[in-house]
């Protein structure tokens, strides 16, 4: 008799710490109502870093801001969508419930620490409020727990330091007094906005280092909201790309800079200074990110996409929809202008939102989810991180 083959257990996924589900972010001013964040659906799971990347403006901010319900009413509100932590929605909970959340469990490292810490306390007095919110201990010990953050995350003579006020530190201190702060009540999900923006190259990679050190001591995952794909390259297991307030494409790290499929994507891979590639000049794409009060009709990105453009071309001017752009008039199919892609898993663990992606036509439309990590460092196209200004180590 022929023998049965013996075919390996499959391992449940497990499930995610954060997940987002046809978030929805609206802001009203007078008469205007405005979403830049639209059905994201985006999970988070333990232990794992995932990127949300994409041009500025595109709605990343106003992404992590509502999870922890930051985005102040009014004008701000949820049009629709749950935020899931632990199976719990947060959406949900009263205000008192969610300042418990707010640091203990989620905690925020923001874009510009100068602008995050009060000027008129010192660094001991904010790191010490936050500690003794959350984890009900007396003032020396939290103190102490505030000397060893500072300790953790590398700053020198830190009791001396407590002392210090912000304007006192450089932009590298000061990004590390936001992460001994953001860490110092042990979070299960850390939020760094752009946390290397301001940081020179130098100071950006010590900071980065600091986080994967940090996480792989403490087992939190990290969302980490970035532009700058060399960033996502040596940092996260997975990453979203983000777009005109929706998630186009979602994959691992990996998949995405092997393979990526949304013209969108594809265009921020070409507009990367390569290191050994000679070239006259960048490959940039065209016109900006629409105002969210003016969202294109159909595909939001059709205006700038030279695979809309070269489809059209190919197939008539009786197929195509003349568009007025930034840049000039474009003809693009009717089927971009008319009808907005939703996200299919083309490929396995791999979702993009383009009608002329291949096998798009056949693939479902299913939630993103992708519980993958990297074991090991993983060898990817090398992208130079982006120059930063300003900040001293």
């Amino acid at each position: 008799m022929p023998s049965t083959p013996n075919f390996a257990p499959e391992i449940p996924m497990p499930k995610p710490l954060l997940e987002l589900s046809e978030l929805s972010i609206g802001f009203t001013t007078g008469h205007r109502s405005i979403r830049p964040v639209h059905d994201v659906c985006l999970s988070i799971y333990p232990g794992q870093t995932v990127a949300l990347v994409g041009e500025s403006g595109c709605g990343k901010s106003v992404t992590a801001l509502s999870i922890l319900r930051l985005i102040p009413s009014p004008p701000g509100h949820v049009l629709g969508g749950r935020v899931l932590f632990e199976g719990r929605d947060l959406l949900a909970l009263s205000e008192r419930e969610m300042q418990q959340v707010r640091g203990k469990d989620i905690a925020m490292i923001f874009q510009e620490p100068m602008t995050s810490l009060n000027p008129v306390f010192t660094i001991g007095e904010q790191i010490v409020e936050a500690v003794t919110l959350h984890q009900h201990v007396g003032r020396n010990e939290a103190y102490a727990i505030a000397e060893k953050s500072m300790r953790d995350v590398g700053i020198a003579d830190p009791h001396r330091r407590l002392l210090d006020y912000p304007h006192q530190l450089s932009g590298g201190m000061r990004q590390r007094v936001m992460i001994a702060m953001a860490l110092s009540c042990q979070p299960k999900l850390l939020i760094a906005d752009e946390p290397t923006t301001a940081l020179d190259v130098t100071i950006q990679a010590q900071i980065l280092e600091l986080l994967r050190s940090l996480q792989q001591e403490r087992g939190m995952s990290i969302l980490l909201i970035t532009h700058d794909l060399g960033v996502v390259a040596e940092n996260a297991d997975v990453a979203a790309v983000m777009y005109a307030s929706r998630i186009v494409e979602h994959a691992n790290v990996g998949e995405l800079f092997e393979n990526p499929q949304h013209p969108y994507t594809q265009g921020l891979f070409r507009a990367v200074p390569r290191l050994g590639v000679k070239a006259s000049r960048l490959v940039a794409i065209p016109g900006t990110v629409p105002n969210p009060g003016r969202f294109p009709p159909g595909c939001k990105f059709h205006p700038r996409c030279a695979l809309a453009a070269s489809q059209a071309s190919a197939a008539g001017a009786v197929q195509g929809v003349e568009v007025a752009t930034d840049t000039g008039t474009v003809c693009v199919p009717k089927q971009c202008h008319a009808t907005e892609p939703d996200l299919r898993e083309t490929s396995r663990e791999h979702w993009a939102a383009c009608h002329y992606v291949a096998g798009y036509a056949k693939a479902t439309a299913t939630v993103p989810r992708s519980a993958s990590q990297r074991a090991t460092e993983v060898p990817l196209p090398v992208i130079p991180m982006a120059m930063g200004e300003g900040g001293a180590p």
